[in-house]
């Protein structure tokens, strides 16, 4: 056999090998991608069978689940929260009747006009009070021994007894009143006049600012043979 028939015989191996090996891969080549395709649907069908098989057993129990817990747990929640109601209403019902009750105590100590003004009494300046008791030098006289101008003389006022000095008539209600004049009963009577005593012969309106009114305190304070101490 010489070299060209070994040549032919070898290529005519190698084609029949390389038909038989291609013809093989292109085959398994389509039968991969044919599976891949039926693998896919078969995916895709099985999504239905399972919302299928769940779907029952949703509306199977639902109707079941929320009336067995709802009627399970309410029975056991209404007896725990009504006795904690009616319990904490008392409660809540008899704090705001004690505190009415103790506002109007509160309010008693401070109500009227001038009452803000014995707050301060601590802090009054009577020097302040003196120059603002220019006011009612117009009608009152402050001197120790000094008889009676429009209005009755003013010196020794904190503790005398109202309506007591000698030589002035006092109205019918200041008589009527009564009692010393305290710090609180002048606070009340320069704020307002009128409110603290009806039918007062002082026309004086009154001092409208609080302040004010606790420096004239001050100052009628000294106005002693002992002058009175503040209160704290």
């Amino acid at each position: 056999m010489d070299q060209l028939e070994f040549t032919k015989i070898a290529g005519a191996i190698l084609s029949a090998l390389l038909l038989i090996f291609g013809t093989k891969t292109i085959i398994d080549t389509r039968l991969e991608h044919a599976e891949q395709k039926v693998g896919y649907a078969l995916g895709g069908a099985e999504a239905p069978a399972k919302e299928t098989a769940a779907a029952p057993a949703k509306e199977g129990a639902a109707p079941v689940k929320p009336v067995a817990a709802k009627e399970a747990a309410a029975p056991a929640k209404e007896p725990a929260a009504t006795p904690t109601k009616e319990a904490t209403a008392p409660a809540k019902e008899a704090a705001p009747k004690e505190a009415a009750a103790a506002k109007p105590e509160a309010a008693a100590a401070v109500s009227g006009p001038g009452g803000d003004v014995v707050a301060l009494l601590g802090k009054a300046n009577a020097e302040n009070g003196q120059a603002i008791f220019k006011k009612c030098q117009v009608c009152h006289t402050y001197e120790k021994g000094k008889p009676k101008a429009i209005g009755p003389n003013l010196y020794g006022i904190v503790n005398r007894p109202k309506g007591s000095f000698e030589g002035f008539e006092y109205s019918a209600g200041m008589k009527a009143k009564g009692g010393n004049w305290t710090f609180e009963d002048l606070a009340r009577f320069i704020t307002k006049p009128s409110a603290y005593v009806a039918g007062t012969k002082m026309v004086f309106a009154g001092l409208s600012n609080p302040a004010e009114a606790a420096d004239v305190l001050a100052y009628l304070a000294t106005l002693a043979d002992s002058p009175v101490p503040l209160p704290k």
